[in-house]
Parts: structure tokens; C-alpha cells; sequence
């Protein structure tokens, strides 16, 4: 049963939304995993929006760093999103090291992966826009697009969202 889906776009595109009708198409109680860390109120408010999307038959699970530590064996998961759990991750230490973040997000994502599950990804190509100026911006955004390119290798399908339409990218 262990499948892997990564889902990717840009910012609005109909990521989670797709994920979520994916995960309710494959499993009548499917597990979503919230990896974000509340940083304002306008975030809060986004993630309030997503929860009231989901209804009851959804578990939900949130965890900003240690997904492997939640067994899902035999369950169908939404991780909503690559991004963000990547975000607490790479801000974690004060250094802010791209390849240290890296290795420790390949690992914690191989753990996690081990189990016998299927996992919908969800994540961001923030790498399609501009060069940012600003040299932090820059390494996370190198981090992000290496993590992306590890999952899709390991995934056993890969959706590009494009204006809320799925472009199947990997089959």
C-alpha cells in the first residue's frame, strides 16, 4: 500500500484542495498533517480556513518538525505543506545551513516514508518567480526546490497544480 503523491504549484494554485478531494477519494477517514507554526494572526486565520474546509471524518495531526514520530501505517495522509515544515526546520539553528537542513529533512522524511501508508505531499515551487535579493530568501529557496526534487524522485506521482487545474507531471 505505501505510495507516495507529491503535489506541487505556486501560492493559490488549488494545492491543498486537491489533495484533500485525493485523500477523501482514497479513504473514507483519511489523516491530515499540519506542519505549520502559527507566526501571525493573517496565518492564523489561513489555517482556520483550512480547518473548517475539512469536516469530522478527517484526523487531524499537527507537528512542525517530527512527522516520522506518528505511525499512519495502513492510513491515507495529507502533509499540508513541505513548505512550511522545511520553514521550521531550516530556522530551527541560528546558522541557517542549507545542506545541514537538507540532510536532517531527506532523513526525517525517509523515516517518516518507511511506513506502509500512503502520503499526498503538498508543496510550493517558490523557485518559478524572481531571484530574491535578500541571501536568506535565496538558501531557503535553493533548500525548498533540492527537498522537492528528492520527493518527486522518491514519489511514486507527481501532480503540477496550474490555476486549480492538476497537470499530471509523473505517473
Amino acid at each position: 500500500m505505501r505510495k507516495i503523491i507529491l503535489i506541487t504549484g505556486g501560492q493559490r494554485s488549488g494545492k491543498s484542495n486537491h489533495a484533500e478531494q485525493l485523500a477523501l477519494s482514497l479513504a473514507d477517514n483519511p489523516v491530515y498533517v499540519a506542519t505549520a507554526h502559527i507566526w501571525d494572526e493573517e496565518f492564523r486565520e489561513r489555517v482556520r480556513s483550512h480547518q473548517e474546509r475539512r469536516g469530522p471524518q478527517w484526523t487531524n495531526i499537527e507537528e512542525e518538525k517530527y512527522l516520522s514520530r506518528h505511525d499512519l501505517t495502513g492510513r491515507v495522509a495529507v502533509i499540508d505543506c513541505v513548505t512550511l515544515w522545511l520553514t521550521n526546520l531550516f530556522f530551527e539553528g541560528q546558522n541557517q545551513d542549507t545542506q545541514q537542513t537538507l540532510a536532517a529533512a531527506k532523513e526525517e522524511f525517509d523515516r517518516f516514508t518507511a511506513q506502509d501508508a500512503t502520503f499526498i505531499f503538498v508543496t510550493n515551487e517558490i523557485g518559478s518567480g524572481g531571484v530574491s535579493v535578500d541571501a536568506v530568501q535565496r538558501r531557503f529557496t535553493d533548500l525548498q526546490g533540492w527537498m522537492n526534487q528528492y520527493i518527486a524522485a522518491r514519489a511514486d506521482e507527481v501532480i503540477l497544480m496550474v490555476s486549480g487545474i492538476p497537470v499530471k507531471v509523473k505517473t
